[in-house]
């Protein structure tokens, strides 16, 4: 049996290891004034980061469900079946527009759309799993009943440089709350119930990195780690490094953040993602 496994690029997951388990990527958009751009596809990271402060600021897109129902109808012909996994619906609409592109598919063809509740490299962690578990001759129904354990296993820590993008594009949520705080603090999210929460703030980048680490140093029987960057290479390898005592660091998955959520997030981002061993 053959299963596929499809996400969106909010994943962030590199490309090399989408190519390797055969998942398929499908786009969101980005829209500077009248020029719309996929991302990663029409746009890189580093034209991205360098257009971000520009004069005209950025909008994204969800992708639509003919998007979806297009990638479905091409890997039918390829498999028995398709799990498609997105980000949080508390998020974005992009879950919803999955859901519509397989409802337009009809009930012959098996779609599985699980909502992850998380996102980034956090939600790349769920569609490697689930990837894995394709991989390994697992049918649908269990592959999504396991999926349900996998997501309450994996874990994420997003260190901000500011929370004024995330603010400026609307998702700031339950982070909210930090909005007033002095401009030399450096908030710490994590996101719970499919919603980005407030974690901690420190006063210094280098306090952050400390936090990380912490993070790492108290988690129970970890199978996957990811880090996560969007401009600053330097600090995700010393953090790798900071990390190896606990996490080989051969293992660790190097990720940076796209076009699509650096709109939300501005440069400066530095995560941790992580799934712990499941227990009864």
């Amino acid at each position: 049996m053959i299963i596929k496994i499809v996400t969106d690029s909010t994943a962030d997951l590199p490309a090399a290891l989408t190519d390797e388990l055969g998942i398929t990527v499908v786009p969101e958009y980005l829209r500077f004034g009248d020029e719309v751009y996929r991302d990663r596809v029409d746009i890189s990271e580093d034209e991205f980061y360098q257009r971000l402060d520009g004069p005209v600021y950025p909008k994204t897109a969800q992708p639509t469900p003919q998007d979806f129902a297009d990638v479905y109808k091409k890997l039918s012909s390829e498999a028995d079946g398709i799990i498609s996994i997105h980000l949080s619906s508390k998020l974005s609409g992009t879950y919803n527009s999955a859901v519509l592109g397989k409802q337009s598919m009809g009930n012959e063809y098996p779609i599985e759309a699980v909502d992850s509740q998380t996102v980034s490299i956090a939600l790349g962690l769920v569609v490697v799993q689930a990837a894995k578990m394709a991989r390994s001759g697992m049918g649908i129904p269990q592959i999504v009943e396991e999926l349900g354990q996998t997501i309450a296993n994996v874990h994420m820590l997003i260190l901000f440089d500011t929370l004024k993008y995330l603010a400026k594009g609307g998702r700031i949520g339950k982070a909210k709350a930090l909005l007033g705080s002095v401009l030399s603090v450096k908030p710490i999210l994590a996101t719970r119930d499919g919603e980005l929460v407030p974690s901690g703030q420190v006063r210094t980048r280098a306090k952050g990195m400390d936090h990380l680490v912490d993070f790492v140093k108290n988690a129970r029987e970890i199978q996957e780690l990811a880090i996560l960057h969007n401009t600053t290479p330097d600090e995700a390898l010393a953090l790798a490094e900071r990390t190896s005592a606990i996490f080989p660091k051969e293992r660790i998955i190097s990720a940076r953040v796209g076009p699509a959520l650096g709109v939300h997030s501005g440069p400066g981002v530095l995560a941790i993602a992580l799934r712990e061993k499941g227990h009864p």
